[in-house]
């Protein structure tokens, strides 16, 4: 992800492309640049004042962990004779919420980056070994000796894992844990990312937080960041109850495996979609597949008044470069004529907000702030 302000991203394109951004109401989500996006410290001071005040005040902590602990997770039972103490993190959300319950010390590797590190997570995060950008093998997986694997998403360890599939990991005594947020409610059966039959909600962020808490014997610290993050939302909503963007269509734009082909957008039942519902907004996408493939000419038919593109450092198709995004929408002969191109309502959206983990909430405002901006609130 790019950590660049507005202003020295611009300097740092051609003339043709900087004129683009400034002709653009671009709205940038900087998530390690803004205090109030993503500033993981004060989270976990915040998380720890909380604890510390909770216990001052004579309040129960929560009991500790009884073990062997047996998890139902992702239709799987999942027995932990102890907390671990060799974790391998398959996928970014799962190891910054390790690194936010302060348990970097377990982890052994981790895979799957879309975007940095936040700062405050940086030192730990050198110790800890990075067997892939994308998808490590099961070989690489199991050379780091780990006592647990866990997962973001599905399709990496899974009935159909590409990484392994879970009774794979059993066969050698592995335990592994997939986070709720890409199981409930979801059907991960066929080929692609899934479809969700029910809208994501923070809820399932909060229940893999807990049953962390519970697996590694750290409930007091997970019910302290669940408290965080709890005001966090409560605060990100409130900040919007003003905002009338009822009905404003909107369509999220993730990436394409041609620049010129059709686009990742954002189903109806995934976090932008739950962001959307937050402030009133009308997702264009009404399919019920978490990243559907859709052409540009159905996009052109909905008209979409903003687009949100998102920003990412990965590199797997043409599209995560943020900058041909731009590109695209000011030359294609179908984007350009978008109502919200014409009228320079772009927002561009850092890829921590569009995933289920701890940067879910930040969207919230993000995108509030700019609809509002846009002068389309009634």
């Amino acid at each position: 992800m790019f950590t660049k302000t507005a202003r020295a991203l611009a300097g740092s394109l051609t003339a043709v492309r900087r004129h683009f951004y400034q002709k653009c109401n671009i709205v940038t989500f900087e998530v390690s640049a803004v205090p109030a996006t993503r500033n993981a410290t004060r989270l976990l001071q915040g998380a720890a004042a909380a604890l510390l005040g909770a216990l001052l005040a004579g309040e129960a902590s929560a009991a500790p962990t009884q073990y062997p602990l047996t998890l139902e997770n992702c239709r799987e039972s999942v027995t932990f004779a102890g907390p671990p103490k060799r974790v391998v993190a398959i996928g970014q959300t799962q190891t910054e919420i390790l690194y936010a319950l302060g348990l970097g010390d377990r982890v052994v590797g981790t895979a799957v980056w879309f975007s940095p590190v936040a700062k405050s997570y940086e030192a730990v995060n050198t110790k800890v070994k990075r067997l892939a950008d994308n998808d490590p093998s099961f070989e690489a997986v199991l050379a780091q000796e780990p006592d647990l694997v866990t997962a973001m998403f599905e399709w990496h360890v899974g009935p159909n894992g590409i990484v392994g599939k879970r009774d794979q990991f059993a066969k050698v005594k592995v335990p592994t844990y997939v986070s709720p947020t890409d199981c409930v409610g979801k059907d991960n059966s066929g080929a692609g990312d899934g479809v969700r039959t029910q809208m994501f909600t923070m809820e399932l962020v909060y229940r893999n937080i807990r049953e962390f808490g519970q697996i590694f014997d750290v409930s007091d610290r997970a019910e302290a960041l669940v408290a965080q993050l709890k005001a966090r939302e409560d605060k990100a909503v409130a900040a919007v109850a003003n905002v009338k963007a009822r009905d404003v269509p909107v369509v999220v734009w993730f990436s394409s495996k041609d620049i010129k082909g059709d686009g990742f957008m954002a189903g109806k039942n995934g976090v932008p979609a739950y962001i959307l519902s937050k402030l009133g907004a009308r997702n264009i996408i009404t399919t019920n597949e978490e990243w559907p493939l859709v052409g540009w000419e159905s996009i052109a038919a909905a008209n979409p008044a903003v687009i949100v593109t998102v920003k990412m450092d990965r590199r797997r198709f043409p599209a995560d470069d943020i900058e041909k995004k731009l590109d695209f929408l000011k030359t294609d002969p179908v984007a350009s004529k978008l109502d919200a191109v014409r009228n320079n309502r772009i927002v561009i959206l850092d890829v921590g907000a569009t995933r289920a983990g701890l940067d879910t909430v930040d969207g919230i405002e993000t995108l509030a702030k700019a609809i509002s901006g846009f002068g389309l609130s009634p």
